[in-house]
């Protein structure tokens, strides 16, 4: 089967092969599209089991790329690139060399950033080989603080905000005093956790590490239950912070809240089950709208003449796109993450 008849295969514009024998890189780069600028999106670098599943995630996440930026308002396509193999083992300084060179060969219309698997150094190592390399400069930090290249704090502030305007268009309230379950405490959904609290939320959480447990209910009050037990909450808000496909035939049903709002990345196991979510009469905030901020951030620190104040303006700026999307959506009758698509394409021009 060639590429072109590939079930993830979308009119890409570009998908490039590399195997360098010299480093031992294999790797793919996929341009989705470029109609808004050249194409952005992280390298990740994952012990694919072969090279057929690392095409498939490789054109599905430069498409999503496409959708992130147009719904972020960003002057930048979608494109995506991963390297086969084990981070932890196979890496070496002369693969992120070629690496670099691989994506020098498209020519700019792919620029490459930190991702599963690639760390700064990784990147530095690349950019030694090719300009088209975001995120390693720090210039700007939207709260004020030391700017140090994490995009995390910038995707929890989103997420915040998102979050904040989906309570609002729902119940017509403020966070004060309402139930948020939040699955998964990593870097956004901790970073997420203090927000919500600072704002007077109650905090139900959940996660593998029991150490982030601990420190969620010393530091926020947070009440802990299971992995199993956080979807049954009785809450207003669910946050999902951790894994993909958490809302699906199973657990769709299983739901007690009134918002669906957080930063995991492809939420919905199916994009039909977005109609099952607005049946259930539950507001669902699109993942890839909301979990923006980390993309904005990198967009901002590789534009000189940005600035702290116009980063943050563009992060607040998720919880006006979710507002258009809501409306459109209830004026339609249609789900969330349909409207939402619909948005993109008309933007990207598809």
């Amino acid at each position: 089967m060639s590429v072109f008849e590939h079930h993830e295969f979308d009119q890409h514009e570009q998908v490039l092969f590399c195997k360098d024998k010299a480093s031992g890189l294999q790797a793919i780069i996929a341009v989705h599209n470029t109609n808004l600028g050249a194409s952005l999106g992280g390298c990740r670098m994952w012990n694919y089991t072969d090279s057929g599943e690392a095409l498939t995630d490789v054109l599905r996440l430069s498409k999503g790329m496409t959708y992130k930026a147009a719904m972020a308002n960003l002057k930048q396509g979608g494109g995506k690139a991963v390297i086969i193999g084990n981070p932890h083992t196979d890496k070496t300084p002369e693969m992120m060399a070629a690496m670099g060179r691989f994506v020098n060969s498209a020519q700019g219309a792919y620029i490459t950033a930190e991702d599963s698997g690639i760390s700064i150094d990784d990147l530095n190592k690349m950019h030694e080989f090719s300009e088209h390399i975001a995120g390693i400069h720090s210039r700007y930090s939207f709260h004020g603080g030391h700017a140090d290249g994490n995009p995390a704090p910038a995707t929890a502030y989103g997420v915040f905000v998102g979050l904040k305007q989906s309570v609002k268009y729902k119940l017509g309230t403020d966070l004060k005093g309402l139930r948020v379950a939040i699955q998964g405490l990593g870097h956004v959904g901790y970073r997420l956790a203090q927000h919500l609290k600072n704002e007077g939320a109650e905090l139900i959480v959940t996660d593998i590490y029991e150490q982030q447990l601990q420190r969620a209910e010393s530091e926020f009050g947070a009440k802990i239950v299971s992995p199993e037990e956080i979807i049954h909450q009785d809450v207003d808000v669910f946050a999902p912070c951790a894994m993909g496909a958490v809302l699906n035939e199973r657990t769709i049903p299983q739901l007690k809240c009134k918002v669906v709002a957080g930063a995991a990345n492809n939420q919905l196991a199916k994009e039909s089950h977005g109609q099952m979510v607005m049946d259930a009469g539950i507001l669902y905030a699109p993942d890839y709208v909301i979990n923006a901020g980390g993309i904005i951030d990198i967009y901002h620190q590789n534009q000189e003449d940005s600035s702290a104040q116009a980063l943050k303006e563009h992060l607040e700026g998720i919880g006006g796109t979710l507002q258009e999307i809501y409306k459109r959506a209830d004026a339609e009758s249609l789900p969330t993450n349909q409207v939402s698509n619909l948005i993109a394409e008309e933007r990207f021009g598809k």
